[in-house]
């Protein structure tokens, strides 16, 4: 069995079973990705709800694994060279389960850094863009009277949208196959919902957009992973 003693947010949120990826997350567009690419790959692991409160994300226990406070985290008690590894940063997550197991992260060199091209544009663009547009639309931000920093946001929105529709064109999935950067990018899409702007940045115009997510969502691990960890 795992010793997983010298991680003390085991002590906060202890596992099962310490032989499996434990997995500390909730079920945000950032989240999902981490839960998504483990049910897509079929790696077992133990997930642990750490709720956006502070008592969860600023807790002593979830900082000794993530200093930055977000989720998701996750140890694996197998890591490189067979030692325990924590990781932090949902993209970083992803690269790693999918060198890990060389599964959805390209079949030759190639492939594996364009599919981390795309990872890299939702994790410094599409969700740090589509995340201050959320606050300003639908949270505090939507209180202030000033009306560029909303159009601001409301603009990139649109235009990141218009470069993932112009990519589509003609391909299922970002890089042509499925990926971990669709696991990064679909999420985010899905979000736009929640933060009831798909009329404001014009989704219905985006059709490649509009069936690509229709796809990705579609997936049963996709549905799996997107509950994971349940909410309640």
């Amino acid at each position: 069995m795992s010793d997983l003693s010298a991680f003390p947010i085991t002590r906060r949120w202890p596992a099962s079973n310490p032989d499996v990826i434990q997995l500390y997350s909730f079920p945000t567009p950032n989240g999902v990705k981490a839960s998504i690419a483990l049910e897509e790959i079929g790696l077992a692991y133990e997930a642990h709800k750490v709720t956006l409160a502070d008592a969860d994300v600023r807790s002593d226990a979830f900082l000794s694994l993530n200093p930055n406070n977000k989720i998701p985290a996750i140890i694996d008690p197998n890591g490189p060279g067979g030692a325990p590894i924590g990781l932090f940063e949902s993209g970083a997550i992803l690269i790693y389960l999918g060198e890990k197991t060389g599964k959805l992260i390209g079949s030759n060199p190639a492939e594996k850094y364009k599919t981390i091209q795309w990872v890299m544009f939702q994790m410094g663009g599409l969700g740090p863009m589509f995340g201050q547009l959320g606050y300003f639309s639908k949270f505090a931000g939507a209180e202030i009277e000033d009306p560029r920093p909303k159009a601001r946001y409301v603009a990139e929105a649109k235009r990141l949208l218009a470069v993932l529709d112009k990519e589509l064109a003609g391909k299922d999935w970002i890089t042509g196959s499925y990926s971990i950067a669709d696991i990064a990018i679909a999420p985010w899409l899905r979000g736009l919902d929640f933060y009831g702007v798909k009329e404001t940045v014009g989704w219905d115009g985006c059709t490649n957009v509009v069936a690509y997510l229709d796809r990705f969502l579609a997936r049963p691990a996709v549905q799996k992973g997107l509950v994971i960890p349940p909410r309640d």
